[in-house]
């Protein structure tokens, strides 16, 4: 054999080698900056948790995850540009992203460069669309708002109930649904508003639900807008009771709005923190003084579902994962999960909550 062959096969030997030990590249994306930073910092709490309890077991497959971190601020075209920023870096599964008007489009960059994902976004619009590559691992707008509307219709009957919304993609379309819920009880909103998020000044919203004999606000939008708003309320002699969605379930709210976070009740997802199967996990974040509200025990399980699925189809190629996670049953710590054909979740969708004191819990019937 030649010298150049020789060096040749050598060089060949080195690069398979690298390529069998090589990390596989996994992301998380969402607001890990601006004002909704607290629930991206909770997906990454949760994800890096998850990567370090794979790798500790010998990762995925026999290779590590090494974790990659986009930043969309809750911004269409910024999601966008994270998403294009990750097919360059080769991620074979993404965990992402938060707000549905950045999940919407960012999933088509995904779905072309035949990346997995799965997401806690709730717009309909989601999984409606017939991509291939989305698992929705929250329920959905049209479940929660049915499950909001109904309980507002009914605990709150003879009280005048306004019908809020920030205008996203998310909050229009909960508050819509609401709407719809409560009108098929034969409940009519007193009135039908929507806000600009990221406003400072909400005392225009706030005169019109007085002046309407408002007690009860519900809300489609974020708990960064339902803290100042409740605040603002109080200030104005107004005693408001606010139904809210799944991102109320963030300490962030309880701090901003002070004892006010009391009034508030919003729909969520069964808290995975009170799953038995869960409790070693709970119990390792915990140890960690990190408490596994809100997103991130889903974050965990995103990963869960990842490393189960790549094992259950032996690689981590496109067409054996989509195929694995939607044929599959996996065990995470947010209970067993399974898809439609849709990619929606088959697990229990959403219950009320009610803060008391800085923490939130199952309201008492």
């Amino acid at each position: 054999m030649s010298k150049p062959i020789l060096a040749a096969s050598f060089s060949l030997l080195a690069l398979a080698a690298a390529n069998a030990w090589a990390d596989y590249p996994v992301a998380i994306a969402g607001p890990m900056s601006g004002q909704y930073a607290s629930a991206g910092d909770q997906i990454k709490k949760g994800a890096e948790m998850a990567i370090a309890d794979i790798n500790a077991k010998g990762g995925v497959l026999g290779q590590k995850l090494k974790l990659e971190i986009g930043d969309d601020a809750c911004d269409p075209k910024q999601a966008v540009a994270v998403a294009n920023a990750m097919v360059n870096k080769k991620i074979v599964f993404m965990h992402g992203h938060w707000c549905s008007s950045s999940t919407i489009p960012a999933s088509d960059v995904y779905n072309e460069a035949q990346i997995p994902m799965v997401t806690v976004s709730t717009n309909p619009k989601v999984t409606d669309r017939g991509l291939k590559n989305i698992f929705a691992i929250a329920g959905r707008d049209d479940q929660q708002g049915q499950v909001a509307g109904a309980y507002l219709a009914e605990k709150f009957k003879g009280k005048k109930i306004a019908v809020v919304d920030d205008k996203s993609a998310y909050g229009k379309g909960l508050a819509d649904e609401v709407a719809k819920a409560m009108e098929a009880k034969g409940v009519k909103p007193a009135l039908r508003e929507s806000i600009t998020a990221g406003e400072k000044d909400y005392s225009g919203l706030i005169s019109k639900l007085k002046s309407a004999g408002v007690e009860v606000m519900a809300f489609g939008g974020y708990h960064t807008e339902v803290a100042l708003i409740l605040r603002q309320a109080q200030q104005a002699g107004l005693k408001l009771t606010v139904m809210g969605g799944d991102t109320m379930s963030n300490s962030e709210l309880a701090t901003a709005a002070g004892a006010e976070a009391n009034n508030v009740l919003f729909t969520f997802g069964p808290d995975a923190r009170k799953n038995p199967n869960a409790a070693p996990i709970v119990k390792k974040f915990h140890d960690a003084k990190i408490e596994p509200e809100g997103y991130v025990l889903y974050a965990y399980a995103a990963f869960q579902l990842f490393d189960q699925a790549a094992v259950k189809a032996k690689s981590t190629k496109y067409a054996e994962l989509e195929k694995a996670l939607r044929s599959g049953t996996f065990d995470t710590v947010i209970g067993k999960l399974s898809f439609d054909a849709n990619g929606n979740s088959s697990a229990p969708a959403f219950v009320v909550y009610q803060w008391n004191n800085g923490k939130y819990d199952y309201v008492k019937k």
